[in-house]
């Protein structure tokens, strides 16, 4: 078992400043450079032409040092429209995407390039009020507006408060603003960011995303023009797009190296992912924080509809509503309307729909260098995105780390764990970040604790038993198969209304089963994914079916660690809805979110199951039966140390 090493404070600084740097592919047009150093190259000064001054990031510690102005009165700002290769709203122009620069006066003065940390969002111009899928309906229905279509679980989101709107403007701690996007250059669209890069001698752009503010185009909910639209933004970086100021004029951006790096939370973080999945070039790294790798696992899981938390009854159609603050309300209509056909909310089916919106599709085309930021306890974008793309990148090579943090949805990671990753990719200052530990982690008691990798190498999958309880009372989960018994079969009998955290800390009842290890005599972490494999049958032909992992502390209050959901007509295909005959026992194999979590000395580990998950699934009327059979039925944990580990503390 490898050790984790606990984050300690800097070293000795050291220095470096580099010379004046030139646009990436100068040397194409003749001015070859004279000198290269950690990455970045100067030119030579022509033959009877005065010096020009030597302006350039200065590093200490492997880090941009602020050594320009911080003053915003000193930044240059300008407003630009970038045309795109796409038609989404089909007025018959390509969509341009509405962004502001932020860069220093020596891009201008003294020749400095600047490398670009870029945002792009859809949240900038604030969000229209909008209601939710009703979800107390039977499964395998869905009601249309008109037809009972309402909000149960949630407010109407106001822009004001609403979560995602202040994930926009929090991803840095920048002291960042989203002021409603307005006639002329300002307000500004945004500021986050700026605080910390442009003293750093990087430039901000932050962009909104189509259908949204001053951009044209149509929201479509992780749609590819929406990549295509986020894309173009760094051809234009690249000078391989078109852009316009508000008179009309082409801008060209000369000032920058074109080396692009994307960072953003929640929404604004799954954009970079999107893009990175193009391979863009220009595109270095990425920072996406609380983001969505797939489209289909924010509102969908294993053949179950199943809400972001806290936006119970939210869908792509609810989004794309949302962010649809472009000026026009009119010309997006139909490509909403055609959202909620598509989407499928009866049956909770993967298809073409939802392909277009899975970028693990294409994370081979992936080069940027990837820092994935989440939190363990985040169940509005759950863990499963980020734990999915941090493997992808990891088996195909590509520069990557994880942090993970005890919060919930948000969380950037420290100024200076992004300066090193940004100064290393961006500027090409070779500071080693390559050869850090992978993992950051913010363990139970909020220390900070580095690891080789993540998940932790030495955690093994460890599969354990479940024997039934008597009278009434939860059973054990054990690694002992021998105590599971004759073969019994135990009910659940679905109560919607009831939620989870109340039916794992009931003492006993009709609507949970419930099993527990005996009280650990040692820590036991967990640390991937942990799965589920139950052999159940039903007394209808639809049932939802929700497995939670508990820890118990010494008082037996239930904490849930991390949960998961399947649609059992989907038990041989996220794909394909197969009815259920009652009666007939089937296989049922599902995931549970990724976690990283210690299970304390003292306390028991449990294995909870029922039908309806109130905060997340469809919510049909109480009554449905489901029979488990226990000795056919096991749950595989992702236990560092393994089987032995498990069995020690256990004893």
């Amino acid at each position: 078992m490898s050790m984790p090493r606990q984050v300690t404070g800097p070293v000795a600084p050291t220095a470096f400043r580099s010379p004046k740097s030139v646009r990436r592919g100068a040397a194409a047009l003749g001015l070859a450079a004279s000198m290269t150093l950690a990455g970045i190259a100067a030119t030579p000064t022509p033959v009877g032409a005065a010096a020009a001054p030597s302006v350039g990031p200065v590093f200490t510690d492997g880090m941009a040092q602020p050594v320009f102005s911080s003053n915003r009165n000193d930044w240059i700002r300008e407003e630009v429209w970038i045309e795109t290769p796409v038609d989404s709203d089909g007025d018959g122009r390509n969509d341009r995407v509405h962004a502001e620069v932020t860069r220093l006066r020596e891009t201008e003065t003294a020749g400095l390039k600047s490398p670009v940390v870029y945002e792009v969002s859809p949240y900038y111009a604030g969000g229209n009020p909008v209601t939710n899928h009703n979800v107390d309906h039977e499964l395998n229905q869905a009601l249309r507006p008109g037809k009972g279509w309402m909000n149960r679980g949630g407010s109407l989101k106001d822009p004001a408060s609403d979560e995602r709107l202040n994930a926009a403007t929090t991803d840095a701690a920048d002291g960042a603003d989203a002021s409603a996007a307005g006639t002329g250059p300002q307000p500004a669209i945004s500021t986050s960011h700026e605080s910390n890069w442009l003293p750093r001698g990087f430039a901000v752009v932050h962009a909104e995303s189509l259908g949204s503010g001053k951009s044209d185009g149509c929201p479509t909910t992780g749609g590819r023009n929406e990549t295509i639209g986020a894309t173009s933004v760094i051809d234009w970086l690249n000078g391989r797009a078109k852009a316009y100021d508000a008179t009309g004029r082409e801008v060209d951006a000369t000032w920058t190296t074109g080396k692009v790096g994307m960072i953003g939370t929640s929404y604004n973080g799954t954009l970079p992912n999107a893009v990175a999945s193009t391979g863009v070039d220009g595109l270095e790294a990425i920072v996406p924080i609380s983001a969505i790798s797939s489209w289909y696992d924010y509102y969908r899981a294993n053949g179950a509809v199943v809400a972001p938390g806290g936006y119970q009854g939210e869908d792509t159609d609810v989004l794309a509503e949302y962010v649809y603050t472009r000026a026009d309300k009119q010309i997006c209509r139909s490509v909403i309307e055609e959202l909620a056909k598509a989407q499928d909310r009866v049956t909770g089916d993967y298809s073409a729909f939802w392909d277009e919106r899975n970028y693990m599709n294409d994370v081979g085309r992936v080069h940027a260098a990837v820092l994935v930021a989440h939190g363990l306890n985040d169940w509005n974008v759950k863990t499963k995105h980020a734990a999915q793309w941090y493997e992808a990148l990891k088996a195909r090579g590509v520069p990557h780390k994880i942090y993970l943090h005890q919060g919930g949805h948000g969380g950037s990671p420290s100024v200076n764990v992004l300066n090193r990753w940004f100064t290393r990719y961006l500027w090409g200052y070779e500071n080693g970040v390559e050869n850090d530990p992978r993992a950051l982690i913010q363990r139970e008691d909020r220390t900070l604790v580095e690891y080789p990798e993540w998940p932790e190498p030495a955690a093994a999958d460890t599969e354990l038993n479940l024997a039934p309880g008597t009278n009434g009372a939860s059973g054990v989960l054990t690694d002992d198969k021998t105590r599971q018994g004759k073969p019994v079969t135990e009910t659940i009998v679905d109560d919607a209304s009831k939620r989870a955290q109340t039916l794992a800390d009931a003492a006993t009842s009709p609507n949970r089963l419930a099993y527990k290890s005996g009280t650990l005599t040692g820590a036991v972490r967990l640390s991937g994914t942990p799965r589920v494999s139950l052999r159940m049958s039903f007394g209808q032909p639809a049932a939802n079916v929700t497995a939670l992992l508990v820890d118990y502390d010494q008082n037996g209050k239930a904490k849930i660690i991390t949960r998961g959901w399947v649609d059992p007509q989907n038990r041989k295909s996220i794909s394909r809805t197969e009815p259920v005959k009652p009666g007939t026992p089937y296989r049922l194999d599902f995931d549970l979110q990724p976690h990283d979590y210690v299970v304390a000395a003292g306390h028991r580990l449990g294995v909870v199951l029922l039908s309806s998950d109130y905060d997340y699934t469809i919510r049909p009327a109480p009554g449905a039966t489901l029979y488990l059979d226990t000795t056919k039925s096991t749950v595989m944990l992702p236990i560092v140390g393994g089987a032995a580990a498990f069995a020690a503390a256990n004893g």
